[in-house]
C-alpha cells in the first residue's frame, strides 16, 4: 500500500517523506521495524518513540510518523497525535475491517468478561451469527481460540485482529473495552453498533488518578456508538452519559429502568429474575450463583434488544450458557467436604460481590483468599482488607501478581484494613503454599474462594511470568502422591 493512501484520514503538519513509496510493513517499536517499513513515533509513559526514530531508521525503516520532526533529515510524517496516527494507519492498512462486521463494545469496572461472553452466546444462538471475541481471558474467533495480553490489545494489532476475524466471516465482534484503550486511542475511529456500561467502582487510579478522570475514560465510548447500554442502578451513569452522542436505554432494578429484573432469586448453582420491560415480562436464568450475575445476565439482554433479538429468544439462549473461565468457577476436589472456587475478583468491589454471594449459600464458613497486584493502585489494598473482613469468616492474605514491588510491602499495604477486625485471618507470602493451608485447614461445608487470578494461568514477578495455574495446585495437592509424600510440605 502506498504511504499516502496508509495516511488517509490524517491532518498532515508537515512531511518529507515519499508519499508514492509502497510501504510493505507497520510497526511503533524500533526493534520490530523492517526494511522499506513505517515506524510510527508515540509517546509513552515509560518511554517515548521519537527518541527511538534513528534507530528504525537504522533497521530498514523508510520513513517516520511523528510529532516532532527528527533533526537528521530522516523522512517523516508530523502529525498532531501519533497515538490517533497509529490508529488510522491501522485501519487503512487492513481495509477498514471493523466497518465490515457489527461491532459491540461492553465498558465499565466489573463484569465485563462474563457479559461478552452472553452477548456471544446470543449472537451465535439466535440467528447463527459467527462472533469474534475480545477481551480479558482470551480472543476468540468462532471457537478457534487466540491467546491474549491484555483486555484490548494496541490499535495496530486490534485493526490486524479484526481483520483476521473479517476474513474467517465473522459477522459480529464483540469485546471488552478497557478505560485505558479508550483514553489511549486504542480503539479511535472504531465505530460500535452497541455499547454497553456496566458499572463503575474503584480501579485503575494509578493510572486515572481519579474516579472523574476513570468515569471520563469509559464515556468515551457512548461517544463513539449508535446506540448505549447503561446500568440504570450506577450512580456513575449519569456521568458516563452526559456527552454521549448516541440513544440511550438503561438497564437495572430501579423502576425507571427499560429493562428491570423482577423477582430475584439466588441459588447455589443459578440465579433467577423476571426481566420486563413495557411490552415483555420473561422468566430468566443464568447458571452461574451471585446476585452480580443479575446485572451480567441484564448487559447482555440490553445489548440484544438493543440489536433488535426479542428478548424471551435471549432469556432461553442464557438459560444454557456455561461457566465462564475464572468467574465463580469451580474447581473439582472429588472426595473433600469442602467447595473450592476461582474467581479474578480484584477490586473491592469485585471482591465483594463474589464474598456475598458465596455466603449465601455457603453451608459452612466463607474463606477468602486474595492478594494485591503490585504497580497498581495501592489505595485500593486496604479496601479489599476490609471488605474480606466483612464479608468472609476467615482471610488468608498472600500474594497475586507483584511485578516489581516487594510482595510484603504490598501485603503491609492491606493489613491496616483488617486491624480491628473480629475476622480471623493469616498472611502466607507464597500463594502456593496459601492454597494448601486453605485445603488443610477447611471443614466440611466450607468454601474457599481463590480471589484475584482467574483465567490467568501465571504469576507475574519482575518483568516474568511464571507458570501457575490455580487448577492444577488443587488437583496436584489433592494427588495420590501429594498425599503420599505429606500435604504441607
Amino acid at each position: 500500500m502506498k504511504l499516502k493512501d496508509l495516511l488517509k484520514g490524517l491532518d498532515i503538519i508537515s512531511a518529507t517523506a515519499d508519499m508514492e513509496r509502497d510501504i510493505p510493513s507497520v510497526c511503533y517499536d524500533s526493534r520490530t521495524a523492517r526494511p522499506g517499513g513505517l515506524f510510527v513515533a508515540m509517546t509513552g509513559y515509560a518511554a517515548d518513540g521519537h527518541d527511538f526514530i534513528a534507530q528504525a531508521y537504522h533497521k530498514g525503516a523508510c520513513a517516520a510518523v511523528c510529532e516532532r520532526p527528527p533533526k537528521d533529515g530522516i523522512p517523516y510524517v508530523q502529525v498532531r497525535n501519533s497515538r490517533r496516527a497509529l490508529a488510522v494507519i491501522g485501519a487503512n492498512f487492513y481495509r477498514h475491517p471493523a466497518d465490515a462486521m457489527t461491532m459491540i463494545g461492553v465498558t465499565g469496572t466489573n463484569g465485563k468478561t462474563t457479559t461478552t461472553y452472553l452477548v456471544k452466546a446470543i449472537l451465535e444462538k439466535s440467528g447463527g451469527a459467527k462472533v469474534g471475541l475480545i477481551g480479558t481471558n482470551q480472543n476468540l474467533i468462532g471457537d478457534e481460540v487466540l491467546p491474549t495480553e491484555r483486555t484490548t490489545p494496541e490499535s495496530f494489532e486490534l485493526q490486524g485482529l479484526f481483520a483476521r476475524m473479517r476474513d474467517a466471516g465473522c459477522t459480529h465482534v464483540v469485546m471488552e473495552v478497557s478505560s485505558h484503550a479508550l483514553y489511549l486511542d486504542r480503539v479511535y475511529g472504531v465505530h460500535y453498533a452497541v455499547g454497553v456500561f456496566t458499572n463503575l467502582t474503584q480501579d485503575h487510579l494509578d493510572f486515572h488518578k481519579t474516579m472523574e478522570a476513570y468515569c471520563d475514560a469509559k464515556a468515551i465510548l457512548f461517544q463513539n456508538c449508535d446506540k448505549g447500554v447503561c446500568n440504570a442502578d450506577d450512580p456513575w451513569t449519569e456521568r458516563v452519559t452526559r456527552h454521549a452522542t448516541c440513544a440511550v436505554s438503561t438497564f437495572g432494578r430501579s423502576p425507571a429502568a427499560d429493562l428491570r429484573a423482577d423477582n430475584i432469586e439466588l441459588a447455589s448453582d443459578h440465579v433467577s429474575f423476571t426481566a420486563v420491560t413495557p411490552r415483555a415480562c420473561v422468566p430468566v436464568r443464568v447458571n452461574i450463583p451471585g446476585a452480580f450475575m443479575v446485572y451480567n445476565a441484564l448487559d447482555a439482554l440490553a445489548a440484544a434488544l438493543a440489536l433488535g433479538i426479542p428478548l424471551d429468544k435471549s432469556a432461553k439462549i442464557l438459560a444454557t450458557v456455561p461457566h465462564v473461565k475464572g468467574r465463580v468457577e469451580v474447581v473439582p476436589t472429588p472426595g473433600q467436604p469442602y467447595t473450592v472456587l476461582i474467581d479474578y475478583a480484584h477490586t473491592p468491589d469485585g471482591l465483594e460481590n463474589v464474598l456475598k454471594s458465596v455466603r449465601g449459600f455457603a453451608k459452612g464458613r466463607t474463606i477468602a483468599l486474595f492478594g494485591c497486584g503490585g504497580d497498581r493502585d495501592k489505595t485500593k489494598r486496604p479496601k479489599m482488607g476490609a471488605v474480606a473482613a466483612a464479608n468472609a469468616d476467615f482471610v488468608v492474605i498472600t500474594t497475586d501478581n507483584p511485578r516489581t514491588e516487594s510482595p510484603s510491602a504490598i501485603i503491609r499495604d492491606i493489613l491496616p484494613g483488617l486491624e480491628g477486625t473480629k475476622t480471623p485471618y493469616v498472611v502466607i507470602e507464597d500463594r502456593v503454599r496459601a492454597i494448601r493451608y486453605c485445603m488443610d485447614s477447611a471443614q466440611p461445608g466450607d468454601v474457599i474462594v481463590l480471589c484475584g487470578k482467574g483465567h490467568e494461568t501465571y504469576q507475574e514477578i519482575g518483568q516474568v511470568k511464571y507458570p501457575m495455574d490455580e487448577r492444577k495446585i488443587v488437583a496436584g495437592y489433592l494427588s495420590p502422591t501429594a498425599r503420599y509424600f505429606g500435604k504441607g510440605k
